[in-house]
């Protein structure tokens, strides 16, 4: 009787492993097959520096690799703070990428090619929603990573009209430096006023607005 018992207890385990990894393959084939259909659409990843914006364009760019699919990544030739054949997160998590002038040669360079990635679009030009237009068109997936507003909360470059186009709008969040919040502008911390200054935490800090509104009264106090 206790042989017996400890018989089906086993088969009861066996089973029950057997099930989990039938489904843990089934969630696996069913994520994979989600990187595969879907062909011609725009996705924007905005938010302010520090946010992770870089860190999830690589996220969602080495899936798509993953699923054996062709895959190009562009950047602005203006961004070579860390690398200039290679888009670089701080976090420094990196990824192979094409350093590009304008948005046009985005198109000239993204022949079959399955998923595009385009990083820190706010530094391109105006033309690059009509070249993202014309990517998704062509059934290519398109993930755009950028700031969506500049050191004084104005809408950045190209990035409000991608924001408009997209299929679908990631907006992340870094954290507030001064409180603890959720992070809502990019405030410089050096005198400069030059919309495009490339720079680091010693340039720049994430604040929320409320933190952001304090910044801006202590820089005007004499």
């Amino acid at each position: 009787m206790a042989l017996f018992f400890i018989l089906v207890t086993f088969g009861i385990k066996v089973l029950v492993v057997s099930h989990n990894i039938r489904t843990f393959a089934s969630i696996m084939s069913e994520n994979l097959s989600g990187e595969f259909h879907r062909p011609g659409r725009i996705e924007v990843v905005c938010g302010s520096m520090f946010s992770g914006k870089t860190e999830e364009l690589i996220r969602r760019v080495k899936r798509a690799v993953f699923a054996r699919q062709r895959v190009e990544i562009f950047k602005p030739s203006i961004d070579t703070r860390y690398s200039e054949e290679e888009v670089v997160s701080h976090d420094r998590n990196s990824i192979r990428s094409t350093m590009v002038d304008t948005s046009a040669s985005i198109l000239l360079l993204a022949s079959d090619i399955d998923v595009v990635g385009i990083d820190e679009a706010q530094f391109l030009d105006d033309g690059l929603p009509a070249v993202c237009n014309e990517l998704a068109n062509r059934g290519i997936r398109v993930i755009v990573a950028g700031l969506d507003m500049d050191f004084k909360g104005v809408p950045f470059g190209p990035m409000p009209a991608l924001c408009a186009i997209a299929d679908d709008v990631t907006k992340v969040h870094a954290i507030c430096m001064r409180c603890g919040s959720l992070a809502y502008v990019s405030h410089r911390l050096v005198n400069e006023e030059k919309r495009v200054l490339l720079g680091e935490k010693a340039q720049y800090e994430p604040l929320c607005r409320e933190c952001y509104l304090k910044a801006l009264e202590e820089c005007n106090q004499p």
